[in-house]
């Protein structure tokens, strides 16, 4: 088995068989599987999309338990040279899967890769090609430094915005909306860090996995294409909390004893003051649906039905 690609599911069912379609309408000559673990939907998902897709196979959890863990689940059976986490809420196309196991075949140096992703509207989902979280990326993204001088890599260290999205080159870390990673590589380092709920495993899988000594690689030779829902509505605060709390874990994991207790001092305080901002500020949100993006064309692209989404959450995990 060359590719086992791993599908979160959570009250996602009618995205979930779009996504699904869309890899079955590959074109590739490489053998892979799909492991969909769904984390306790409250819809018809588990018996909807076994019917459609038997040859799927399907871990149903009857808890929420997160995007790592349920990840890891699928990882634990995984057959493939590689795995692939990919987001319930994304259209593959028809040569991405031919394209991206190709690359890794033909660089062995590199652990882990991602493609070009882009939003329905066309533009690029900026997530992923990314710097890690340095105190001075973080301070310079939190501030608007990288907007006032996007062609400055001193002030773009995290989203790498003086970098150009339609070249190839290494990077720190990748989404985990689509992320290919060795097998060996997931021996060596592990899975994903369970303590991380919704946000940040990625980001701190890709660090990890840079510390090991392998490369993780930006490929734009080919794309995927990710629907994500507006921000124009109230986000319930479990959400807002974990963002906030994967930062936290992830500097206190990573960058602690890097830095004095100053630096320290200054990053919590920080992550304490955003997070009472976005508190705020998503309070005077409204409580209606944001209008919601259409999939129609790109998944009829990819093969899909077409679907729309309202989705603020990281997919198979929103609560």
């Amino acid at each position: 088995m060359d590719l086992s690609i791993i599908i979160v599911n959570y009250n996602t069912c009618a995205l979930t068989l779009d996504c699904i379609q869309s890899v079955y309408a590959s074109k590739t000559q490489h053998s892979y599987e799909i492991i969909l673990v769904d984390n306790h939907s409250a819809d018809d998902s588990v018996q909807t999309i076994s019917e459609a897709y038997p040859e799927v196979t399907l871990i149903a959890n009857d808890t929420n338990a997160g995007f790592a863990k349920a990840n890891n689940q699928g990882m634990a059976i995984a057959k493939g040279r590689y795995v692939l986490l990919l987001n319930s809420d994304t259209v593959v196309l028809p040569h991405t899967l031919e394209t991206m196991v190709s690359f890794m075949d033909g660089n062995p140096e590199v652990g882990a890769s991602g493609c070009k992703i882009v939003l329905p509207d066309g533009s690029l989902d900026k997530a992923c090609k990314r710097g890690f979280p340095t105190p001075s990326a973080s301070f310079y993204y939190a501030f608007g430094f990288s907007k006032l001088f996007p062609s400055l890599p001193r002030f773009n260290q995290y989203q790498l915005g003086y970098l150009n999205p339609d070249e190839s080159y290494p990077i720190d870390c990748l989404v985990g909306a689509f992320m290919m990673v060795r097998q060996e590589v997931i021996a060596q380092v592990g899975g994903l860090d369970e303590d991380f709920f919704m946000y940040g495993e990625d980001i701190d899988w890709c660090y990890r996995i840079k510390q090991a000594g392998w490369k993780i690689y930006y490929n734009s030779d080919t794309s995927i294409v990710h629907f994500k829902g507006g921000s124009a509505r109230r986000r319930p605060l479990k959400i807002v909390y974990e963002f906030h709390r994967a930062m936290l874990l992830f500097h206190r994991k990573h960058f602690q004893k890097r830095y004095n207790f100053l630096v320290n001092g200054a990053v919590y305080t920080g992550i304490g003051v955003k997070l009472g901002l976005s508190l705020a500020v998503n309070w005077i949100k409204p409580t209606r649906p944001a209008v919601s993006v259409s999939g129609s064309t790109a998944a009829a692209g990819a093969g899909g039905r077409g679907t729309a989404v309202d989705n603020d959450s990281k997919a198979g995990v929103h609560l």
